[in-house]
């Protein structure tokens, strides 16, 4: 493995969570059912392909490691077209019900027959790339206006790819954090909707709807193993993503659910400082990280809700050991299957790598001969130049 990882300076809180429910009530199974049976439906659905990296595991020493590659999600490169795209859909549905007093079925959207109410609903959300796509996409399916706001680190090749889609882009100078807050302030000045992937007090329906989609993934990938992994390795960013999944996993596998370890940079690193106080908290990014989805400084109340009580591990890893994972993937250096991942995928597995040379921490995260793990692809190549980059060596970190 690249001498980057040898290097690499892991930051490590362990945490003894209080069982409670949320994995139950938070996301609960009927939320789940219904965006699967849903989203099942939409012209192009596939289940994504849970890549087993053999070469990786043996080179580590663990029995197996899987990695559920969500680049070829509805031809939009990631996870989030499972959950924009649903909860726009959702909002739709809520708000023509206000307006016409009628039941309205989530088909009777996707159809075509509310269209003109649809052209009257301006859904707006902010975006470090992937979510605004997938929100871009399902407007355009469902034929609602779109407005998506990026901050001013989000590259142009992601931006122009929801212009693709028919969206608005508002660039910001601030960062993440400051275009949700615009989104909100000019949702709620102009009558429009916002369809974020984070919740915050007195706002909860669609973030929960984004993470009730992510199930879909979870649904493919356990139907698809022989046996409960052990561990899973999972991205922070707001920890949507985390949370939907484990409480996923929880639902699935009950007891032999498996250990949560979340993984966020050390740029933005929220949820890690959440475990350390013991409640949601916000940092400051003073630096933006290479893993653009992942650049968030403050958790969605809602996933902390799910990971306070699920999560055992959180870790940190530098911009430093992303580009080497990526490149392993992609030119196959242990000999398994060619996969190219985007530079928020790879999260999880860096972080395998990484602890695998540090053998205080690999006790301490319980992994060995026996561990079978399971890492979220969370997407695809979403910006060729900068995958073009990593490749050819131009961008280290």
């Amino acid at each position: 493995m690249n001498e980057a990882f040898a290097k690499a300076k892991l930051a490590h809180v362990a945490v003894a969570p209080e069982r409670g429910d949320a994995a139950e009530r938070v996301l609960t199974r009927d939320d789940f059912a219904r965006a699967y049976e849903e989203i099942t439906q939409w012209t192009g659905y596939a289940p994504t392909p849970l890549v087993s990296l053999e070469g990786v595991a043996r080179a580590l020493g663990v029995a197996r490691i899987e990695y559920k590659d969500e680049g070829p999600r509805f031809g939009l490169g990631s996870f989030k077209a499972l959950g924009g795209s649903y909860a726009a859909l959702r909002v739709l549905q809520r708000e023509i019900v206000r307006r016409t007093g009628e039941e309205v079925a989530l088909e009777a959207i996707r159809e075509g027959r509310y269209a003109d109410a649809c052209r009257e609903i301006t859904l707006v959300s902010a975006t470090d790339g992937n979510h605004g796509r997938s929100l871009a996409w399902g407007c355009q399916r469902f034929g609602a206006p779109c407005r998506i706001y990026i901050h001013a680190e989000v590259s142009e090749g992601r931006a122009q790819a929801m212009r693709d889609l028919g969206a608005e882009v508002v660039r910001i100078a601030g960062d993440y954090d400051d275009s949700v807050a615009l989104a909100k302030a000019e949702a709620e000045a102009n009558g429009w909707f916002v369809v974020s992937d984070t919740s915050w007090p007195g706002y909860s329906a669609p973030p929960r709807d984004v993470m009730a989609g992510y199930g879909v993934m979870v649904r493919e990938a356990c139907e698809a193993m022989e046996a409960a992994p052990t561990h899973v390795f999972l991205q922070g960013g707001v920890g949507g993503l985390a949370a939907a999944v484990a409480a996923a996993l929880r639902q699935y596998w009950g007891a032999e659910s498996p250990r949560v370890v979340v993984v966020e940079p050390e740029l933005a690193a929220c949820l890690i400082e959440s475990a350390r106080k013991g409640a949601a908290t916000q940092v400051v990014i003073a630096e933006e990280t290479i893993m653009a989805g992942l650049s968030c400084g403050e958790p969605s109340e809602m996933a902390w809700e799910v990971l306070r009580e699920e999560a055992t591990d959180f870790l940190t890893i530098p911009d430093s050991i992303v580009a080497p994972t990526v490149r392993l993937l992609a030119r196959q250096e242990t000999g398994d299957a060619k996969v190219e991942a985007g530079e928020s995928a790879v999260a999880g597995l860096a972080a395998l790598i990484a602890a695998q040379m540090d053998d205080t921490l690999w006790q301490a995260l319980g992994l060995g001969a026996n561990s079978r793990v399971l890492l979220i692809g969370s997407e695809g190549v979403t910006d060729p130049e900068i995958f073009r980059q990593i490749m050819e060596g131009d961008m280290h970190g």
